[in-house]
């Protein structure tokens, strides 16, 4: 079991998924929020039942997976609905990601959260925040060409977001992205050596 967990967290189109992957490849068990909101609304996913309750059949694709497109311009559209959207999904996934970091065998954990800086629950539980960053004109373009978004529909996302310097002022460590892999691969494996000495020390002063 691991002791010492590392918050990961970055805007969206920062790299944090690049950044955490980096982590993944040094053998350190990752627990991505993202994919377990993924998870619980997939087709059977735990939180669908509750989900589809809430906002009814259009919620759901024909499959029975969560419709992302609908429920993204509702949620945009009406803070109300975001609200009863999150008040479903965030206790779900705070008891599954803690669930796994405590099952977590590796000497730390990457906790990847995107709103790290928003929620004040996973601030508590990590020992170290990191920070993935990057221009907002880069978030905005890699959004752009992997989501097929418009800039509009993207600075909106990143307006509900806490802002970049809100981000920086809370990390610990920062780890540049401006799209070079090797840098990027790079700047992880310092943070890794980094990491492993202090959940060493973590380890031992808590003995």
């Amino acid at each position: 079991m691991s002791g010492f967990i590392v918050g990961l967290t970055g805007g969206i189109g920062s790299g944090k998924s690049a950044a955490a992957d980096c982590f993944a490849a040094h053998g350190v068990a990752v627990v991505d929020t993202d994919a377990i909101a993924h998870e619980l609304t997939a087709v059977g996913g735990a939180a669908m039942p509750a989900l589809v309750a809430a906002f009814g059949a259009k919620a759901a694709t024909a499959d029975g997976a969560l419709d992302r497109a609908h429920m993204r311009r509702l949620a945009f559209a009406d803070p109300s609905a975001r609200k009863r959207l999150e008040a479903i999904l965030h206790p779900m996934i705070r008891t599954l990601s803690a669930e796994r970091c405590r099952l977590a065998r590796t000497p730390y954990v990457i906790l990847a959260v995107p709103l790290l800086v928003e929620s004040g629950t996973y601030r508590e539980r990590c020992n170290r925040i990191a920070v993935v960053d990057c221009p907002e004109s880069l978030q905005i373009s890699r959004v752009m060409a992997r989501s097929g978004l418009s800039e509009g529909e993207v600075r909106a996302i990143m307006a509900s977001q806490a802002s970049r310097d809100e981000r920086l002022a809370i990390a610990d460590d920062v780890i540049a992205n401006d799209g070079e892999l090797a840098a990027l691969e790079n700047r992880v494996g310092e943070l890794h050596r980094t990491y492993l000495r202090l959940s060493s020390e973590n380890a031992k002063a808590n003995c």
